[in-house]
């Protein structure tokens, strides 16, 4: 069939169909019984007004009670809460958790300013190490428990960031400002060149904030390739936890209210390292450092205030003696030497 053919009877189909319906239109309309021009249509005969329906509802079907149980776990703590308890201490220059099972503090926070490093009312040779008697005796750590372990008690928050006051001081010798850390090659060395590094942010900033803590992190064992986590326990009995590594998250900030927040986190190794190990082999991201803490940092702070730290500044250290950080606290000390 040509498609002029199909046309064709397209056309054909369409003019016999309107002919068929009206055909059957005219048909029903004689039908209709006609009206004459004298009849009177009868009154509509009134009615009483119904009421409108309500919709329908679902019936009510009573709530299932749930069966009163037949014990009560909470009744346990008529004797007593077990925690965990995370003896949240504030002092003049420091703010701390700390951590009863492994006697060392979660966290430690701090805030330095030009101002308050330009301040000079403090004097370390003043300041002596003490127990955190706040901490109940059976949890904290004890002045013996570093008695010939080999290990310094590294501060979360240098003395050196609180020199405006005697007692802003004082308050970072306690114990639960304290961590066991490597001597030579870290606390007394690349542990304080990092510290200087967060002193001189405030050059850039006028606000610095810096939490500081201990990690106990996994080790892949080299015979059966497992991961465990192992760490050696100072003190007599074992008392104090020795961490594996160290945390620091920095929150440099432009001194604008609701302005931009420049972020840092890094993670080191309770190790001796190199001076001229670049700090920004250690920069981890804040995620990570929460992953492995299970703190969170950084909740309440929007993304779009945040920038990164290490992509603001020159994250650098300025390598000086340990006898010259020691002066530190009497005067500015000489530079020796840069690396980055």
């Amino acid at each position: 069939m040509s498609k002029s053919t199909l046309i064709l009877v397209a056309c054909l189909s369409a003019a016999s169909s309107a002919a068929i319906t009206a055909t059957l239109y005219t048909t029903r309309k004689e039908q209709q019984p006609a009206v004459s021009p004298t009849q009177t249509l009868p009154s509509p005969i009134p009615t009483t007004p119904q009421p409108t329906p309500t919709p329908l509802q679902k019936p009510i079907t009573p709530s299932v009670l749930r069966p009163i149980p037949p014990v009560d776990p909470a009744g346990c703590f008529q004797y007593g809460f077990p925690g965990p308890i995370s003896d949240l201490h504030p002092t003049p220059s420091t703010v701390s958790a700390f951590d009863r099972r492994l006697r060392n503090p979660y966290w430690v926070a701090e805030h330095i300013t030009p101002s308050s490093l330009s301040t000079r009312g403090g004097d370390r040779k003043h300041s002596v190490f003490v127990e955190d008697e706040t901490i109940p005796s059976k949890f904290r750590a004890k002045l013996h428990d570093y008695f010939r372990s080999g290990y310094d008690r590294g501060h979360q928050v240098p003395a050196a960031d609180a020199k405006w006051s005697q007692e802003a001081m004082d308050s970072t010798f306690l114990l639960s400002n304290m961590c066991p850390q490597v001597g030579d090659g870290f606390n007394r060395d690349y542990w304080a060149h990092f510290e200087d590094f967060c002193r001189r942010l405030t050059h850039s900033y006028p606000s610095v904030r810096i939490i500081t803590g201990p990690l106990y992190l996994p080790r892949q064992d080299p015979n059966d390739r497992k991961w465990r986590v192992s760490y050696e326990v100072i003190g007599n009995p074992p008392n104090v936890a020795v961490p594996t590594h160290f945390y620091k998250v920095i929150f440099a900030e432009d001194g604008k209210t609701g302005g931009n927040v420049s972020l840092g986190a890094f993670v080191l190794p309770n190790a001796p390292i190199a001076n001229n190990k670049p700090l920004t082999d250690f920069e981890v991201p804040i995620e990570a450092v929460e992953r492995a803490s299970g703190l969170e940092f950084a909740s309440k702070l929007p993304v779009p205030r945040r920038k990164k730290l290490c992509q603001e500044v020159h994250c650098s250290l300025l390598i000086r003696d340990y006898a010259d950080r020691q002066d530190d606290l009497k005067g500015s000390p000489p530079v020796r030497s840069i690396t980055s």
